[in-house]
């Protein structure tokens, strides 16, 4: 199991150091790991937000951009392929200095000067990810520290459970379980319940009700995928070593995460009958999210009707 500090210290937050919390974990029998930082140390780092761009007088794979800190515009040489006016990003100023003892400096690309750096994920050690920009959401607050936007002072915390620890499978159970430990207050966050605002069904059977006993669902139409997971979400489940997919599969992963509760999102549109509970059948094979099919195994499982293959749970 791995998590976010700084999420599961939103629903429990002894006032102890992250040591003393991954000592006390180990000694309860929840044994981490590891602790690894969300990000690399840097510093001077900040919400950028590129104005305009054009091309190098001499280079085909460069622009020069002007960027804007919130109170002045610095002209700064990019060469990443996803850099365009309107874009907000992290923004390394004259002074700043990256992961490594790197210090950005005043310099000529190609005779052209630079101020500063636009930065990718790999290059803040946020993630491997180093084919553009990290881009960052529209509302991103021009000028504000990277850090703090991002809630980069935090750590990822790995956990070697044993089977008889299943509870600890979720935010909430390692809640409850440093909140025994600490004596201290769990806070479960407080979502309001939505009422239907349609009055489509799809049929639910279940036909392995000793290993399934429930099974839920609810139709839910006017779903853009194109609109972009939360950035504040996609680094949650970063954080919990889960990849960001769309928001349907990262919604589903969230709530898996935090309470859980398995979800699995069908389309609609590829769901002729109903949902069909039972166990898989050896014989079949089946694709999940990531375009990788696996044998089945007798498991419980949930299956749309009518539909070869049948989709499995990301």
């Amino acid at each position: 199991m791995k998590f976010s500090e700084k999420w599961l210290r939103g629903w429990v937050n002894p006032q102890v150091s992250r040591d003393e919390l991954v000592a006390r974990l180990s000694m309860a029998g929840l044994e981490v790991d590891s602790v690894t930082p969300a990000a690399g140390q840097f510093s001077g780092i900040i919400v950028g937000e590129v104005l305009s761009t054009e091309q190098h007088p001499d280079a085909d794979k460069l622009r020069v951009c002007q960027v804007s800190n919130g109170s002045e515009t610095f002209q700064v040489v990019c060469g990443a392929p996803n850099v365009r006016p309107g874009l907000k990003i992290p923004f390394a100023m004259i002074g700043a200095e990256l992961p490594g003892d790197f210090k950005i400096k005043k310099a000529k690309l190609r005779g052209v000067e630079s101020n500063g750096m636009l930065c990718s994920a790999a290059e803040l050690q946020i993630s491997e990810e180093n084919d553009g920009l990290l881009e960052l959401a529209a509302d991103a607050p021009v000028g504000q520290d990277i850090r703090v936007y991002l809630d980069l002072d935090d750590a990822s915390i790995e956990v070697d459970l044993t089977p008889n620890r299943g509870d600890c499978l979720s935010l909430a159970g390692l809640a409850r379980e440093v909140g025994a430990l600490y004596a201290a207050p769990v806070t479960r966050p407080t979502v309001p319940a939505i009422a239907p605002s349609i009055d489509d069904v799809r049929p639910v059977e279940v036909l392995a009700p000793a290993a399934c006993p429930r099974y839920l669902g609810r139709v839910i139409r006017n779903v853009d995928l194109s609109r972009p997971t939360p950035l504040w979400m996609v680094e949650r489940l970063r954080r919990a070593d889960v990849r960001s997919i769309d928001a349907a599969v990262d919604i589903t992963n969230y709530v898996m995460i935090e309470l859980g509760q398995p979800l699995h999102a069908f389309d609609l549109a590829e769901i002729n009958g109903g949902i069909r509970v039972r166990m898989a059948r050896r014989a079949r094979s089946s694709s999940c999210s990531t375009a990788r099919k696996s044998p089945c195994v007798p498991t419980p499982w949930s299956s749309p009707t009518s539909i070869v293959p049948w989709p499995l749970p990301a």
